[in-house]
């Protein structure tokens, strides 16, 4: 039966780990965060403002894409909603963060 069992064997006394060990640990988690946040954090905390920006500054009669990809004209604004006019007689209802990006005058029409 002994060979399902491994022999466990004591460690003999080693060396000493390297002074300042800890040290490197902790700079290095520190670089890490510091590395994170440039690359993941503030990009993503710029694109939020940009869009908080663009979704405040819509106006009526701009064109706009929604995150669905439905493209409209701004008819009616709220502080919560935008009212699209899709086609002919049609209007639909989004909340204004949905908006994904304002297009140039006359898109539309040229699609």
């Amino acid at each position: 039966m002994s060979f399902f069992i491994s022999q466990a064997h004591a460690q003999s006394a080693g060396q000493q780990p390297p002074p300042g060990g800890d040290l490197f640990q902790l700079g290095f988690l520190v670089l890490l965060f510091v590395l994170f946040y440039f690359l993941a954090i503030r990009p993503q905390r710029k694109r939020q403002k940009e869009h908080a920006e663009m979704v405040a500054a819509l106006a009526k009669g701009d064109e706009v894409v929604t995150s669905g990809g439905i493209l409209g004209k701004v008819v009616r604004l709220d502080d919560h909603y935008v009212v699209l006019q899709v086609g002919d007689n049609m209007e639909l209802k989004f909340q204004r963060g949905m908006v994904s990006a304002v297009l140039p005058k006359g898109t539309i029409k040229a699609i």
